[in-house]
């Protein structure tokens, strides 16, 4: 964070101070737990725990009320930290990358952070921090040396994004896909589109649009921005040939723009990674790095949000695919690919794992079943459905004339794959984050195979 004292910063997001003098120049931060040095507390009232109990021992404040560390008082801490991210944004010269979508958002981000930080210094969402809160978090932990803020954005409403570019004000905006995560609370796809596409209405001409032209809600949008326009795809502006995985599911391909072609070797498992890939070398070189640098550091491009298409080996060669931090139902079905793709190059079996997608409203049983057909399709020999909200994926499976196994909860499910489970199988492990599987996963994983005489 560039260097402010708590008098400027009252004076910024409309606030009161009794110890002008105090300087921050650290981060801001909204966990006590994870103090910043000479940052700036963030003390939230929410519904089970109130931030100002926690102040004591902070070097500087921003909350409600007073506390006993030095605080700039505001009516709102949540908007005044919008608000002070605003400030200095505007006051670095760095370029936004910011990126919305349905799904492959984190992921898409992380490759994009690796590569520009390659060519200079950035700043990155971490995790998936992209509220109202996250969005100027991150912006706060830039500074004057920064060159690059990759900055993710999600929504849950009509407006929300719109608000989160008046925070942070993007030079290059993307959206990745529309699909049905949240179809719940938006009502619809095309609610969901409407809200993914304010990202691009923020653009100035001087900004480029990155667009999905394999997604016709998202090819739709090039109208709604005053911006040009960059496409990524398998014929788009950015685009891949030549694309095949090895026995761990990592892409290999050729990554292609203005007629020149770079070689790309992914570490992330998974065919749905080159979209991913792909989409961040489209804003990068938007934002003037070029192709070769770019293929290079996607080449090394290492994991860097935990849960997310996360392939571990037990000691005994167990695999276990953890891609538990989230679930919606396309997101289910590129994981459903890359376990039958991993089963290719072994001799044991393929095994599901698979909990609750929440938040899908209306569609909530149907998209369940189509999981579950999905899965017999795609020749996964075992669904282990999670929970009752889960039991529509059985549903789909046993349409397809096989059978599942119903669990009641994780402790079920993790008490099944270990009976069942050999050292030649592959294991994936998805759900909603709310079903917190990803405890199945390292439960596994922990696990220490008997020795044989």
């Amino acid at each position: 964070m560039i260097p402010l004292t708590l008098g400027e910063i009252a004076a910024i997001v409309g606030g009161t101070t009794t110890r002008p003098e105090v300087v921050v120049e650290g981060p801001a931060y909204v966990d006590n737990r994870r103090g910043e040095e000479r940052g700036l507390f963030v003390a939230i009232a929410g519904e089970r725990v109130d931030g100002h109990d926690f102040a004591d021992g902070a070097h500087a404040v921003l909350g409600s009320r007073p506390t006993p560390a030095p605080t700039v008082v505001v009516g709102d801490p949540t908007v005044a930290l919008g608000r002070l991210a605003r400030h200095v944004v505007d006051r670095l010269d760095v370029d936004v990358l910011a990126l919305t979508g349905s799904q492959g958002k984190t992921s898409t981000k992380d490759l994009l952070a690796q590569v520009l930080a390659a060519h200079a210094p950035t700043v990155a969402t971490a995790a998936n921090n992209n509220n109202e809160l996250g969005v100027p978090l991150t912006v706060l932990r830039a500074d004057a040396g920064t060159r690059h803020l990759v900055v993710e954005m999600g929504a849950r409403g009509i407006g929300h994004i719109a608000y989160l570019c008046e925070i942070c004000p993007p030079t290059i905006a993307a959206v990745l896909n529309v699909g049905t995560a949240h179809v719940g609370e938006f009502g619809g796809r095309d609610a969901i589109a409407r809200a993914k596409g304010e990202i691009i209405e923020a653009l100035s001409p001087s900004g480029t649009a990155v667009l999905n032209a394999d997604d016709p809600l998202v090819a739709a949008m090039a109208p709604r921005t005053v911006a040009p326009v960059s496409t990524f795809g398998p014929g788009a502006d950015v685009r891949w040939r030549n694309m095949s995985q090895d026995p761990l599911g990592r892409a290999s391909f050729e990554l292609g723009h203005d007629g020149a072609w770079a070689p790309v070797v992914l570490r992330q498992t998974g065919a749905h990674q080159v979209v991913n890939a792909a989409a961040a070398a489209a804003m990068a070189l938007a934002a003037g790095v070029d192709l070769a640098p770019v293929a290079d550091a996607l080449s090394s491009a290492t994991a860097a949000s935990r849960w997310r298409m996360e392939l571990s080996e037990r000691t005994d060669g167990l695999l276990v695919l953890n891609d538990a931090y989230n679930a919606n139902p396309a997101s289910m079905l590129a994981a459903l690919e890359a376990l039958a793709g991993l089963g290719v190059a072994r001799t044991g079996h393929t095994i599901a794992v698979l909990g609750e997608m929440l938040e899908l409203g209306e569609e909530h049983d149907e998209a369940h079943a189509e999981v579950g057909r999905a899965a017999v399709a795609a020749g996964i020999d075992t669904v282990v459905v999670v929970g009752a909200g889960a039991e529509g994926i059985a549903r789909g499976v046993r349409e397809q004339g096989s059978e599942a196994i119903v669990t009641a909860g994780q402790h079920e499910a993790l008490d099944w794959v270990r009976k069942n489970a050999g050292a030649d199988d592959v294991v994936l492990v998805k759900a909603s984050r709310a079903s917190a599987l990803e405890q199945v996963a390292e439960r596994l994983l922990d696990d220490v195979p008997p020795t044989v005489p």
